[in-house]
């Protein structure tokens, strides 16, 4: 009997921690980063080359022409004063790329290539030589070489067809990095955690976990997203020491219920914390069509009259029939979207309900639209 009443008292203790611990662990490198530690952009200018007469129409941008008179007398080409170019296998473009932290100079960088004039297509072109700079005017990289475009096209007789997008290329390893930037990882005896969103319960949860692998005292929580981390001052075990740290589990807090709401593609995205209180919905649908259709007026023989092309135009509005529909009370995601799916409405209309159930204070979230 007694062993019968401690393996309850087990279980029970066991269920209890089931339903208080969450479900899922994050390690620390997934839901922070080390100050400092970043990536920086990268912009160049430059010219694709040997396209086949898809470049820019020299007319329209000059700065091409430009661009490649300043290049060619650079390599000891002068041209003669009035000259014009009429130039077709050659595009100006810009180059972006992304320089990633504690990369040194000699290793390389992959490029995006994108046209800034009217080019068709920088299918099979060539990059030349374009020095890439950051933020502060310095040249960081030098990029040159071969464009990949993904997309094809092609066109006769007026009529074209064409897959993916061909003004836009990238050249793997196209870039070869000429400067170094300097990242610190951390200020003298600290490095310092950023969480990638700020929350006072994951904070504190990260800290605790962190003092309980690493030492007490290691680790001090700043505010809701600033950790500060005691690390050893040697290079080689601060290296060790953030790789042990960083793949430490923590249970995250759970997030703020939000609904994200692009206007532009009718999009709405809810995270698992959204609920709704009961409230009624009435939907209906204002369609309005639009058409016309050219009309011909023959005049009668020899009238000496002319034909005329008119347009006769007709507009229908229909108006939708939209019930009133009683959204019940709903604790979790599941039952959210299937009481918004009762309402027969599309992700475009779902824009305009939500908003006014935020307003009329039955959505239990944060409203965003972007």
């Amino acid at each position: 009997m007694m062993l019968k009443m401690k393996k309850m008292r087990w279980i029970l203790l066991v269920s209890a921690l089931l339903t208080v611990l969450p479900a899922r662990a994050d390690r620390i490198k997934d839901i922070a980063s080390i100050q400092g530690v970043r990536t920086n952009q990268l912009i160049g200018y430059g010219l694709v080359v040997g396209l086949d007469g898809s470049g820019d129409q020299t007319t329209q941008t000059p700065f091409t022409v430009q661009s490649l008179v300043s290049m060619m007398s650079q390599l000891g080409v002068n041209l003669p004063a009035g000259t014009s170019l009429q130039l077709k296998n050659v595009a100006a473009v810009t180059v972006t790329a992304s320089l990633q932290a504690f990369t040194r100079p000699g290793q390389l960088l992959d490029v995006t290539v994108s046209s800034i004039g009217n080019a068709k297509s920088l299918r099979g072109g060539t990059l030349l030589m374009s020095p890439l700079k950051g933020a502060d005017g310095q040249v960081y990289a030098v990029a040159q070489g071969n464009i990949v475009v993904s997309g094809a096209g092609a066109s006769a007789g007026g009529s074209s067809a064409q897959v993916n997008h061909l003004n836009v290329g990238r050249i793997p390893s196209g870039a070869t990095v000429e400067r170094q930037v300097d990242t610190p990882l951390g200020q003298g005896e600290y490095v310092n955690l950023e969480l990638n969103d700020a929350d006072f319960t994951t904070a504190n949860r990260m800290v605790q976990a962190i003092n309980l692998a690493m030492g007490d005292g290691v680790a001090n929580a700043l505010d809701s997203r600033m950790i500060q981390v005691r690390a050893p001052l040697d290079a080689n075990q601060r290296v060790a020491f953030m790789a042990r740290m960083e793949n430490l589990p923590v249970n995250p807090g759970i997030s703020a219920p939000k609904v994200i709401v692009n206007a532009r593609t009718g999009s709405v995205v809810m995270n698992q914390t959204v609920t709704v209180d009961k409230c009624a919905v009435a939907h209906g649908n204002l369609s309005v069509t639009i058409s016309s259709e050219p009309v011909v007026s023959q005049p009668a023989p020899l009238s000496k009259g002319k034909t005329v092309v008119a347009e006769k135009a007709q507009v229908d509005v229909v108006f939708g029939k939209g019930g009133l529909i009683v959204l019940p009370a709903s604790v979790n995601l599941g039952d959210v979207v299937k009481a918004l799916n009762a309402v027969g409405a599309t992700p475009q209309d779902m824009l305009a309900i939500l908003q006014a159930m935020k307003s009329a204070g039955a959505l239990r979230a944060e409203l965003e639209v972007i």
